[in-house]
């Protein structure tokens, strides 16, 4: 078990490549208000001096650190000379001959031996992030390797604070307790809270954080501080026991070195054995659990069988997200290097049994099943006569009714036109779905590509209705189609005539006229009834107009039905497939016209770099949990 938390070290590093916390990762989180002893806790735990110390607020950055147990520096020389250790040995650190030693993340390859150097770094590079006195949600790592320390990882917080010190703003309060919040939150956090033991615990602002995310304390640690500072006569004996404020994981109470220990420069070890003669003397019955070296103990104990707990589960969720940032990465494809490569690879991937049907069942029959006359009345027919006519009754049939009428007709077939291609758009994308090797957005990146294609749809019917080819071959002549109606309704109108004159003239009604004084007369007609009969010469010429918009309809969309199939192909697949080497080269290949027509969005190139970052530290973290044998978990 003593290798998983240098596991979880290293899972921390990938992911901290990409910046992104996709992952909860198990870590044990510090939290404490401004001056409770964190940093001594802290220090005690490495055995040395390394952290910021003054008035106010000297945390203002997350400061992980990372905890390393390493073989001595005498052990670490007789593997190298004996060659007792492999190369590749996890304890196993040539050429570095220092005890202990520290390194940042910030600052690649570069060994700080001189734990007052670190203590340097670790100001500056929070001033670097930070104004004067200001916090920073980005987090230092630190990670010191030592013979004397437990392998451990630890999240140091900022100290809850009351009162704005420098240019803080007014709500530094708030602020640090939403980071606070941020990291003791994650439920795979262990919560490390700090009190001291010379305050009231009922108003320890650590213990109330805790308390709103892990209400039942099953994640929480206490530790109480500053033993020996407490008024003459009283002592922690019942904290301690968790008698007062119960915490599920333990108490353990600890002595920080005072001012004047630092002042003279009191070394961690003194101060540990001091520590355990304070506990000796006045908690003797408690003092094998409590001190540094114990806090250390338990730390460590807890963390390693938090992270065997965690583990299934991270495991569970490492693999998940590797198999759906492959698809992501899958759907926004290569990217353009080659233009003329990827034009070619995206035209010629066509399913073509499907497009075919797509051709002739689908659009085929959609544009069969519209009716010719479909949504064109006898009134709208007539209107559209009388309109062409004007005030001049006209002998014949007008023409330009019959272009008017045709037209609205014509303009039907557009929108099954433009379906038919973006059914074979969507088809594409579906079939560029199944292939396992190829971007399943590729359509969709390059819009002006499929754009051409619905303009040149456009194209098709717009040609249509700018010219009604009245002599075309296989329209009927208008001629022939008005002397068939003539005649059938000249054959009509001699019966109706025959059997007008057989009436008796007595039962003939006199028409009203000139020679009638007796009544009042309207000279002018009134306007025609919607619902009254047609004549014989109204139902001639509708019937004639119907019969020429019937047979130009359907000769239009024969040509739609055979030319929107041929545009599609012709654009999509036939023009790149046939003419790659001449027509291909010379028309689309030309470079300005690659360029524009795969423009990939920056949005598009900019998610895919990101996707593709994540990917390869999932693949790493996978391959890092895969080290651990299931047998080195209990």
């Amino acid at each position: 078990m003593e290798t998983l938390i240098p596991i979880i070290n290293r899972l921390q590093e990938v992911f901290l490549t990409v910046g992104a916390e996709i992952i909860q990762l198990p870590q044990i989180v510090v939290v404490g208000s401004q001056s409770s002893g964190k940093s001594s806790v802290l220090e005690s735990l490495v055995g040395r001096d390394f952290l910021p110390r003054g008035s106010g607020i000297v945390t203002r950055r997350p400061l992980v650190l990372q905890l390393v147990n390493v073989p001595t520096l005498e052990e670490r020389c007789k593997q190298d000379n004996g060659n007792g250790a492999k190369p590749n040995s996890q304890n196993n650190y040539p050429g570095i001959k220092a005890e202990q030693w520290g390194t940042f993340l910030h600052c690649k390859n570069q060994i700080f031996t001189d734990f007052c150097e670190i203590r340097k770094e670790i100001e500056e590079e929070t001033e670097r992030s930070t104004n004067n006195k200001g916090i920073s949600s980005e987090p230092i790592y630190l990670k010191i390797y030592s013979p004397n320390v437990l392998s451990l990882t630890l999240v140091d917080l900022p100290g809850i604070t009351k009162v704005p010190v420098g240019d803080q703003p007014e709500d530094i309060e708030t602020q640090v307790q939403e980071m606070i919040l941020s990291y003791i939150s994650n439920p795979n956090s262990l919560i490390l809270c700090v009190s001291p033991a010379n305050s009231d615990l009922a108003t320890s602002d650590a213990l109330k954080l805790a308390r709103e995310v892990d209400a039942d304390g099953r994640r929480t640690l206490l530790v109480v501080s500053k033993l020996d500072l407490m008024d003459a006569g009283t002592d922690a004996l019942e904290v301690l026991l968790g008698r007062i404020i119960p915490v599920r994981l333990g108490i353990i109470g600890v002595v920080n070195r005072s001012q004047h220990d630092l002042n003279t420069q009191k070394s961690l070890d003194e101060a540990c054995k001091d520590e355990q003669a304070f506990l000796q003397r006045h908690y003797p019955s408690l003092a094998s659990r409590c001190g540094s070296r114990y806090l250390a103990k338990t730390l460590s104990r807890l963390l390693m069988h938090h992270i065997r707990d965690c583990l299934p589960e991270l495991k569970t969720r490492v693999t998940v997200l590797n198999a759906q940032y492959q698809a992501r990465l899958n759907s926004y494809g290569q990217p353009v290097e080659d233009h003329s490569a990827t034009l070619l690879q995206i035209v010629t991937k066509c399913g073509g049994a499907r497009i075919c049907y797509i051709f002739h069942e689908t659009f085929g029959r959609t544009l069969q099943s519209i009716d010719p006359l479909g949504g064109l009345t006898e009134l709208d027919v007539l209107t559209a006569i009388r309109n062409a006519t004007g005030p001049r009754p006209a002998l014949f049939v007008p023409e330009v009714s019959f272009e008017l009428l045709v037209k609205k007709q014509i303009k039907r077939l557009e929108e099954p036109s433009l379906r038919c291609v973006e059914l074979v758009h969507e088809e594409l994308q579906r079939i560029i779905q199944h292939c396992s090797s190829y971007s399943t957005q590729e359509l969709l990146r390059f819009p002006k590509l499929h754009d051409s294609i619905v303009e040149v749809v456009h194209n098709l019917v717009a040609i249509e209705l700018a010219y009604i080819n009245t002599k075309h071959p296989d329209f009927t002549d208008a001629a022939q189609v008005s002397a068939s109606v003539n005649s059938q309704q000249m054959e009509t109108d001699g019966e109706k005539r025959w059997k007008t004159e057989m009436i008796p003239s007595q039962e003939k009604v006199p028409m009203p006229g000139f020679g009638s004084p007796s009544k009042a007369i309207n000279l002018l007609d009134s306007a025609v009834p919607i619902s009254r009969k047609l004549s014989s010469r109204e139902q001639r010429d509708c019937e004639v107009i119907q019969r020429l918009i019937k047979c130009y309809f359907m000769i239009v969309r024969k040509s739609i039905q055979d030319s929107v199939p041929k545009t599609v192909m012709h654009f999509l697949v036939n023009f790149v497939k046939e003419h790659l080497q001449s027509e291909l080269v010379g028309q689309l290949y030309k470079q300005p016209l690659l360029q524009e027509l795969l423009i990939e969005s920056q949005e598009t190139a900019q998610q895919r770099t990101e996707v593709a970052q994540m990917l390869e530290a999932l693949k790493k973290a996978n391959n890092i949990i895969s080290e651990i044998r299931e047998t080195h978990l209990w």
